[in-house]
């Protein structure tokens, strides 16, 4: 607005002829391009439309958005000449539903869709006159779309969490729509005579219901998960639509506070963690105490993407019977799928501890270009080396184990206590007491000695030494007499020698301690097997110095158990099987 004096000079402001402003700060500029009191007829379809040049300019403040209409253009060009001569009539053959809805907008009402059909009617629209305020107001709005035949407006700040941001909806509208640079890319703006057809966002295949509870959870509302293929469902959306901090949310994991350890500690899946968020944290010992040489060095703390602010000590969850656990070594091997995870979780840890990685040069750049061309003949994965734990700098092929006391072992479906070596394995809470095994002094072809205290014993049998109340090992057959028939022995023929000592817990006050199946399958009989399938385990992840100089770093992971679910062979595995339904 310019200030100019009036007829009698006495300084009043006047609004000049080719900038007419209306005052208040909160109205538009409204630019002097057609006469302000000429009303310029347009026909949409089959309904007539007359509108004052007030409502047909882009009735915004900045300088981009006072760029002509669509309209101001085709009358101005035919005012140019004349400004007094007789308008013509606009034909747009377009619907003149969605123009009542334009001109709404253009009286400066707020104009929302209704569904994803009207929203796109809008934009296209929008787009095809050069209302770039309407086009910034949808492209601002909510979003709409048909979700298995049902509709759904979901408002933008639902997706605010980090994670859910870049998310399917976004994503299809900006290839659908622009904001107002370029209209219709790829299309000439001059000439066209319509705008393109845009189908409404749309996905057929997928469950609304499921939909809606992932929008009860963004929401903020907790969700009841009823089973595990009701959880599957959720995360496979989760996963089609983008939404990775929802999906963080609602895979399988624990979170917990451990007063005894006076930390926090999450569960989580090995095949649902993200190796960026694997780190690893020093143990803190007492400044004026030297740490004995086993002590730990530190614990790998884990934190879920975009849904945790902090990170907990990892408990890893390792299922699907892909582990075996050789008693006599304490040693696991994963095989599958499993091998490959572990695999890469450990060199994750490894580059934490800024260890270099143990497999050659030569194999690394082999296995590099093998998995590239395998990528490139689309089988991505069938050439690559075989991954190996005993590649990185933490372990060897099979990762060592550590079992205390502590650890719930369900071993053949029964819990099992795990005893350390040369400690009587009894149940302390009703002084009874079963057989001890040091596996310090096996020695292979000799007989082997251990006495069973405080149990009614048959007559002494001769053995090399002639001591009684001793067993020799391996024990002769049972002989068939009665007094043998109620002896704690009768269940104890083992083959093998016990690679460690078990005893089963009471699960009964009646039902006494379980003594191990005579002829248990596995190396190694009655529940002693020298190897075991773990069909589910939970591990803490464990690092600590390594008295070895074989090139490993100086550093070793140690799975510590948590809780394990094992069986020695296929009759344990056979007791878990079900019938089907």
């Amino acid at each position: 607005m310019n200030i100019q004096a009036g007829p009698a000079g006495n300084g009043v402001p006047q609004l000049t002829l080719d900038d007419v402003t209306v005052r208040g700060s909160y109205f538009p500029d409204i630019p002097r391009i057609l006469p302000h009191e000429r009303v310029f007829p347009i026909q949409i379809g089959s309904e007539l439309f007359r509108l004052r040049y007030g409502r047909l300019s882009p009735g915004v403040l900045t300088r981009a958005d006072q760029a002509p209409s669509y309209f101001s253009q085709f009358f101005e060009q035919q005012l140019a000449s004349d400004p007094d001569a007789q308008v013509r009539t606009l034909y747009i053959d377009r619907d003149p539903v969605t123009f009542r809805d334009i001109a709404r907008h253009l009286q400066g009402y707020y104009v929302s869709p209704e569904d994803a059909g009207h929203y796109v009617r809008l934009f296209a629209d929008a787009q095809f006159y050069s209302l770039p305020k309407l086009i910034s107001q949808l492209y601002e709005s909510d979003f709409y779309i048909f979700i298995g035949g049902t509709h759904f407006r979901i408002p933008r700040d639902t997706f605010s969490n980090p994670g859910d941001s870049s998310n399917f909806f976004g994503l299809n509208l900006s290839v659908n729509f622009t904001k107002s640079g370029e209209l219709f890319p790829g299309l000439p703006r001059e000439g066209l005579l319509r705008p393109p057809s845009i189908a409404p966002a749309n996905v057929p295949n997928h469950s609304p219901e499921t939909f809606k509870e992932l929008l009860h959870v963004l929401r903020g509302y907790p969700i009841h998960i009823r089973n595990e293929e009701h959880r599957q469902e959720l995360l496979q959306d989760c996963r089609y639509y983008n939404l990775r901090c929802l999906e963080q949310k609602l895979i399988p994991h624990s979170i917990s506070y451990n007063l005894r350890r006076d930390r926090h500690e999450i569960v989580i899946r090995i095949e649902d963690i993200k190796p960026s968020r694997i780190t690893f944290r020093p143990e803190m010992h007492p400044p004026n105490q030297i740490p004995p040489p086993d002590a730990p060095v530190g614990f790998v703390v884990y934190g879920r993407p975009w849904a945790d602010d902090e990170n907990y000590e990892l408990i890893v969850e390792i299922g699907g019977e892909t582990t075996k656990f050789d008693r006599r070594d304490m040693r696991v091997e994963f095989v599958g799928e499993t091998n490959r995870r572990i695999t890469n979780f450990l060199q994750r840890i490894a580059d934490k501890l800024n260890l270099a990685t143990t497999q050659p040069l030569g194999l690394q750049m082999m296995a590099q270009a093998q998995q590239a061309a395998a990528a490139a003949a689309g089988t991505a994965g069938a050439a690559g080396l075989p991954p190996s734990p005993g590649n990185t700098p933490l372990s060897e092929d099979r990762v060592k184990v550590r079992i205390d006391r502590d650890a719930h072992i369900i071993l053949d479906g029964e819990e099992v206590e795990w005893v350390p070596w040369g400690t009587y394995c009894g149940n302390e809470d009703d002084g009874s007491s079963s057989s001890v095994v040091d596996e310090d002094r096996l020695t292979p072809g000799n007989t082997y000695q251990y006495n069973i205290p405080n149990i009614p014993q048959p007559p002494p049998r001769p053995s090399s030494g002639g001591s009684p109340n001793v067993v020799s090992w391996p024990p002769p057959p049972p002989a068939p007499t009665s007094h043998l028939q109620n002896s704690p022995l009768q269940n104890r023929t083992h083959p093998h020698p016990p690679s460690r000592p078990l005893k089963r817990r009471r699960l009964s006050s009646d039902s006494g301690t379980f003594a191990p199946r005579a002829g248990g399958s596995g190396s190694g009989g009655g529940g002693q097997g020298r190897e075991w399938i773990i069909k589910r385990g939970q591990w803490r992840v464990r690092v600590q110095r390594t008295s070895n100089s074989d090139g490993k770093g100086g550093m070793e992971v140690v799975l510590c158990a948590v809780k394990l679910e094992a069986f020695l062979g296929e009759l344990g595995r056979n007791m878990g099987r079900g019938f089907l339904a």
